[in-house]
């Protein structure tokens, strides 16, 4: 299984951040801006629930704002940082019901925070295929470019954990 790696031909994304679904936001820590330069992402106050899988020091969000830090790699996940990543789905689908903005981000925004937002998409009625058909035209067709999390997400996060666990 291919599983993301530093590869050149994978563009750094062209927004900070999109929506997917009302109120539910997908980001990164970088962008590729107008005139064609990398710049840095720092969320300061837009969102209510910030959700981070890859932290880099300095990128925010705002003292007031909550924020849910679960750093994960973008490749096999062990049956612990797959119930992390279960438990950050619920928090986002809690926060939505409850009116809250929410952005979950990783590094580009495309991988490791497509798993937590199509998990949450998937608790909310969504199938896996949908939730990565939404993902992908929102926010960038590079989106879930990680064929391991594409399977978890086809199989089921919660049986993804389990079979981790039993090899553990």
């Amino acid at each position: 299984m291919r599983t993301r790696r530093m590869q050149p031909d994978v563009p750094a994304p062209d927004t900070p951040w999109d929506e997917i679904v009302p109120g539910l936001w997908m980001g990164g820590h970088e962008f590729r801006a107008v005139a064609g330069q990398l710049e840095f992402v720092v969320v300061q106050d837009q969102f209510d629930l910030v959700q981070t899988l890859l932290r880099l020091p300095g990128h925010g969000p705002d003292g007031g704002v909550e924020h849910q830090v679960w750093p994960i790699p973008d490749g096999p996940l062990d049956g612990t940082q797959l119930a992390g990543v279960i438990r950050l789905a619920q928090a986002a689908g809690e926060a939505l019901d409850a009116g809250r903005s929410v952005l979950v981000r990783c590094y580009h925004g495309y991988n490791r925070s497509g798993l937590v937002i199509a998990q949450t998409l998937m608790r909310r009625g969504h199938s896996a295929e949908e939730s990565i058909r939404l993902i992908r035209s929102r926010r960038s067709p590079w989106a879930l470019h990680n064929d391991l999390f594409v399977e978890y997400l086809r199989a089921g996060l919660s049986t993804a954990r389990l079979l981790e666990e039993l090899t553990e």
